[in-house]
């Protein structure tokens, strides 16, 4: 059988939403008290591009989620513990379905894991915390999170696995051979050694934008789906297409492009359930090595 091909315009493909299944929400904008060497907007402590949301922007936007059937909410920044409503804002999108919160890992002290504890047995839903990790030592993570992180990154750790939370261990490709079998298995050994008795682990390619530009490099010229046509199987599996994300700012395409004003689909939620042309470079990452930024 042949899969129906996505309309396209004459130079870049263009995807439906096919199902407005996940919500993302930007709560700490781009503020962070990180400034990794690969962050691909770039967030810092300096970094005001977006600012944090307040519990009424996001206890809006939950209330139109879920009339729009959205099913999952996700949390990230910046650095969402940053910001002093995180938790009245986890225990309202809890309410409503799953929860999955990207965070450094700093700020995991044993009074605010308790609380999160307590969300997660309260809540009939799962809450997962995904913690950012690039190196196995302070030696290869600290040149990329920033000196002293690699050490607060696993106090954070074992503060979660004592309270009985099991997090997801996210590491990009600045980690060398992350993305290689033998570049898990190690990953893997290495999360049991620190007392994850069963790892979970998300490896994720490098976007060529922001921070990373200059860590590495940027998009080459020919880096772009210019040209292309994708069939509904592979357009499904964009995050774009199940997916929208809500910043102090509005309402974006994904949380991959919040800092492009073309990016912005309006103020609320439902103006943003239109198509979207995957015209910048960050969608060939997405397409060509398969990112999702879901858990």
């Amino acid at each position: 059988m042949t899969l129906p091909r996505v309309a396209s315009p004459a130079s870049y493909p263009e995807v439906p939403l096919f199902a407005f299944d996940t919500l993302w929400l930007q709560v700490a904008g781009t503020l962070c008290n990180l400034e990794c060497t690969h962050c691909f907007v770039s967030s810092s402590p300096r970094n005001h591009s977006h600012e944090m949301m307040t519990l009424a922007q996001v206890s809006g936007h939950l209330a139109e989620a879920a009339a729009l059937g959205v099913r999952e909410y996700y949390f990230t920044g910046g650095e969402p513990f940053l910001n002093r409503e995180i938790l009245k804002m986890i225990e309202a999108a809890l309410a409503q379905g799953p929860v999955t919160v990207l965070t450094n890992g700093l700020l995991f002290k044993p009074e605010t894991v308790q609380r999160l504890r307590a969300l997660y047995d309260a809540s009939p839903y799962s809450l997962d915390l995904r913690v950012s990790i690039d190196g196995y030592d302070a030696a290869t993570n600290d040149p990329v999170r920033g000196a002293g992180s690699f050490e607060r990154i696993l106090a954070g750790i074992r503060n979660l696995t004592e309270a009985g939370l099991n997090p997801v261990l996210t590491v990009t490709e600045a980690s060398e051979g992350a993305g290689t079998e033998e570049g898990r298995r190690r990953w893997l050994a290495f999360l049991r050694s620190i007392g994850l008795t069963k790892p979970r682990l998300k490896v994720m390619p490098l976007l060529r934008l922001g921070a990373e530009t200059r860590r590495s490099r940027g998009y080459e010229a020919w880096e772009t789906l210019q040209g292309r046509t994708l069939t509904r199987a592979e357009a499904e599996g964009l995050v774009c297409t199940t997916s929208r994300t809500a910043t102090a700012k509005g309402v974006y395409v994904c949380p991959i492009l919040i800092e492009f004003p073309e990016a912005r689909l309006g103020s609320a939620l439902h103006q943003g359930l239109r198509p979207v042309t995957l015209a910048n470079q960050a969608c060939y990452t997405c397409h060509v090595q398969g990112l999702s930024c879901r858990t």
